[in-house]
This record gives structure tokens, C-alpha cells and sequence, in this order.
């Protein structure tokens, strides 16, 4: 069974997303919280421009 690029798309986004999120990394962001903001501004638009996003 084949998924669409745009399944695939977003299952590497929510691994990125885990990944940036997930606690050993979490823990560097913590002392900085305007960068873990600025992180999940990138994940929401990262997720805007991939669902916006027409393939022609």
C-alpha cells in the first residue's frame, strides 16, 4: 500500500515535531523559552505551508 506524498509529508513533520519536543532535547529549550515559541511558530508554519500547498 503506497500513502500519498502528502501523508508522508506530514508523518515526517510530527517525527520532527516529537523529535524537537521530546524530552531529552526539550530540556536544552527550557532555559530559553522565547526559542521554544519560536520552535512551534516553525512547526504551525511548516504545517500551514504543507497544507496550503498545491501539487500540480
Amino acid at each position: 500500500m503506497r500513502r500519498s506524498p502528502i501523508v508522508q509529508r506530514l508523518l515526517a513533520l510530527f517525527a520532527v515535531g516529537w523529535l524537537v519536543f521530546d524530552f531529552p532535547l526539550a530540556q536544552l529549550w527550557v532555559q530559553q523559552p522565547l526559542l521554544v515559541f519560536a520552535l512551534w511558530a516553525a512547526v504551525i508554519a511548516a504545517l500551514a505551508w504543507l497544507m496550503e500547498r498545491h501539487d500540480d
